[in-house]
């Protein structure tokens, strides 16, 4: 399993892009960052975006991909995958002829440039020869983390946005995990602001850590605050694990 880290950031500024993850050239975790990442060719070989959650730094970049399909005219589609409620948030407040076109019927309901298929937390579903399965995270908006696991048997754990959280580590107890992939926003320092906003700082990390059974093989880190991010990497190294990194824009992880 080939991940391309399209953006790994929590926040958008100059070269720093918003959370994307590109398995194999063709499945997606997260949309934040698509077009700013990856050229015509690259984008129309997308056929699934696993959504963790509705919030805009990890969707904005979906309608310009849909609107990119339309206009290569050759009857491509993407297939949103989330749980219900995420999936009526982005019919209701993003795809709504209000802040952006209807794509689920452009350029017409028969040939819609972006569908919907529903996962349902801890029931595994066959994603283009993927076993995906989705589990709930803690955020403050219904939101959910992904096991995707792939022929070969590689599996790659990914919390999307979370704070403290359970279900997702009761779901892969006893599971090994090749490669996991969480959040950790804020330094220990501003751990308050952290939990308020369903975030995690090196020391919840710590703790969610010893949540799990057995420990991934590998683990990386996403969404830190560009501004902390010196102050988060020194903090992190205290856990004392040889097999913890922040991830960087442009980055290919194999597992």
């Amino acid at each position: 399993m080939k991940i391309r880290v399209l953006g790994c950031s929590g926040a958008e500024i100059q070269n720093e892009y918003l959370t994307g993850f590109l398995i194999d050239g063709k499945i997606l975790l997260d949309g934040g960052t698509i077009g700013a990442a990856l050229n015509r060719q690259q984008q129309w070989k997308i056929r699934y975006i696993l959504v963790t959650h509705a919030h805009l730094d990890h969707i904005k970049g979906i309608p310009f991909l849909a609107d990119n399909i339309v206009m290569n005219n050759k009857g491509q589609h993407v297939t949103l995958v989330s749980k219900l409620r995420v999936l009526e948030y982005l019919r209701r407040s993003l795809l709504n002829n209000i802040v952006w076109p209807d794509f689920t019927k452009i350029p017409d309901p028969e040939n819609a440039a972006i569908r919907f298929k529903l996962i349902g937390p801890g029931i595994p579903l066959e994603v283009d020869g993927y076993t995906v399965t989705a589990y709930t995270v803690s955020h403050g908006t219904p939101a959910v983390g992904f096991l995707i696991e792939d022929s070969e048997g590689k599996r790659l754990l990914y919390t999307g946005d979370t704070g403290p959280t359970r279900a997702i580590w009761r779901g892969v107890r006893d599971v090994k995990i090749h490669g996991l992939i969480i959040e950790t926003s804020f330094p220990n320092r501003m751990k308050e602001l952290a939990l308020s906003s369903g975030h995690l700082t090196p020391s919840l990390l710590e703790a969610e850590l010893k949540k799990i059974k057995p420990l991934p093989e590998r683990i990386f880190i996403t969404h830190c605050k560009p501004r902390y991010r010196a102050e988060i990497k020194r903090e992190i190294k205290k856990i004392g694990l040889d097999n913890i990194k922040i991830l960087r824009d442009g980055q290919v992880i194999e597992l």
